[in-house]
């Protein structure tokens, strides 16, 4: 491989995980001015996720966990997918519906974000990373089919439950809810 691609590659790799493991990190540690697990749980309560506090222990390693695997080029792609899914969950539950520019709270920042990932899982993590050092290699394309059918599966999982909650909740409380 290149190296000029190899470094590309390491960048956005980086960037992508460690922006992502240090949002997962203020949710699981309260770290950089987060929430912290409990709080973050509180949240997702109120998104309609229950038992949020499962929910909440997902999301955050998932994001964590994946945000890692992601800049460390490591067990490609399954860090990518487990980031994507935290994105896609974020973004039909709280951002799509404040539009897509981030200053509104839109989806514009787990959107890059996913598409970036997303990017990242179609070419893998590059000759500059663990999975190159070690020689792991994952089965493809039956890993990346395996990854991406489990998270729309999840992401799935996540949206009914919460509209399963919200169906059964009265219409007055579901205003405050929303």
């Amino acid at each position: 491989m290149d190296a000029t691609l190899a470094a590309g590659l390491l960048v956005l790799r980086v960037i992508f995980g460690l922006t992502v493991a240090a949002h997962g990190a203020q949710k699981l540690f309260g770290w950089f001015g987060g929430p912290g697990i409990e709080r973050f749980g509180g949240m997702l309560e109120q998104l309609g996720l229950v038992p949020a506090s499962k929910w909440s222990w997902v999301a955050a390693l998932a994001e964590f966990g994946g945000g890692l695997l992601v800049a460390l080029g490591l067990l490609s792609p399954i860090g990518n997918f487990l980031v994507i899914g935290g994105m896609l969950t974020a973004i039909l539950l709280v951002h799509l519906r404040k539009g897509f520019f981030n200053a509104k709270g839109g989806m514009e920042l787990p959107f890059l974000i996913a598409a970036g990932v997303l990017g990242l899982s179609l070419t893998g993590p590059g000759a500059w990373s663990l999975d190159a050092v070690w020689r792991v290699r994952l089965p493809e394309p039956a890993t990346w089919l395996a990854c991406a059918v489990l998270t729309l599966l999840g992401v799935a999982l996540a949206i009914g439950v919460r509209a399963t909650r919200t169906a059964n909740v009265p219409r007055q409380a579901r205003g405050a809810a929303s």
